[in-house]
This record gives C-alpha cells, sequence and structure tokens, in this order.
C-alpha cells in the first residue's frame, strides 16, 4: 500500500511551534516511527505552507498513491481551492488535525475538506496519523 502524507502551513515547525497543542516531537522523528511500525506501507510525505503547491500535491498524489493523509492546517478552514481539489480526485482522503479544532476558535470549527474526505481525524496529536493509516490499512 501507498500513502502519502501532505502537510500544510507551519507544520514544519512540529517539535518548536506551540507544544501544549501541537506537542514536541518533529514530523521527520514521527514519520520514521511510523514508517517502523507500518513497514508494509511506502510512505511519502509533503509539507508546503503554499496552498497552490498543496493542490498540485493532492492531484500529483492522485495518480501515484492508494491514498492520503492530508492535515491542511489553517487551509483546511480557509481553502475552498483545497476542498475542490479533493472533491476531484477518486483517491480516498482523510482528513487530519493535530488538535481537537471543535476545542478551538469558531473559525476552525469549519473545513472546506471535510465534505469530500473518506473521514476525519481530530485531535489525537500525532496519533491521529496512525488511526488513519490504520484506517487505510484495515480497508484495504
Amino acid at each position: 500500500m501507498k500513502l502519502r502524507i501532505i502537510n500544510g502551513p507551519n507544520l514544519n515547525l512540529l517539535g518548536t511551534r506551540q507544544p501544549e497543542i501541537y506537542g514536541g516531537q518533529t514530523f521527520k522523528d514521527y514519520q520514521e516511527l511510523l514508517e517502523k511500525e507500518f513497514p508494509t506501507v511506502e510512505f511519502s510525505y509533503i509539507q508546503s505552507n503554499v496552498e497552490g503547491e498543496l493542490i498540485n500535491a493532492i492531484q500529483k498524489a492522485a495518480t501515484e498513491v492508494d491514498g492520503i493523509i492530508l492535515n491542511a492546517a489553517a487551509y483546511a478552514h480557509t481553502s475552498v481551492g483545497i476542498g475542490d481539489a479533493v472533491a476531484g480526485i477518486a483517491t480516498p482522503v482523510i482528513e487530519v488535525h493535530i488538535s481537537n479544532t471543535f476545542a478551538r476558535e469558531s473559525f476552525r470549527h469549519q473545513s472546506y475538506i471535510s465534505k469530500y474526505a473518506k473521514g476525519i481525524i481530530v485531535g489525537f496529536g500525532l496519533q491521529s496519523y496512525k488511526l488513519a493509516i490504520a484506517s487505510f490499512i484495515s480497508s484495504d
């Protein structure tokens, strides 16, 4: 199984950015743990702070992988374009958020992606990615 993890803005700062919300681990370190825990999954990873690059990554992934784990971060709440990109592909997408977006500011309660996602996982810290991977594996 091939899965692509696509992370949006500011997630390159994991480990240092608001550790009380996002934890103290970098995504690179976490990805290494995922690769060890799920040796039968081929992972690829993209992070960008640029909306158009994320849209391109979603469209490209649709022809290369079996599933996408998407944490569009703040763009989930602002980007119709990213929502449209997810709607426009057949590859299943699981939307993840590290924090519980519903326990935060009200503008974070809406996502332009959720309607088109296979599922949504929020509020479990980095564990949210592991739960998404488990969902793809169990539905394989």
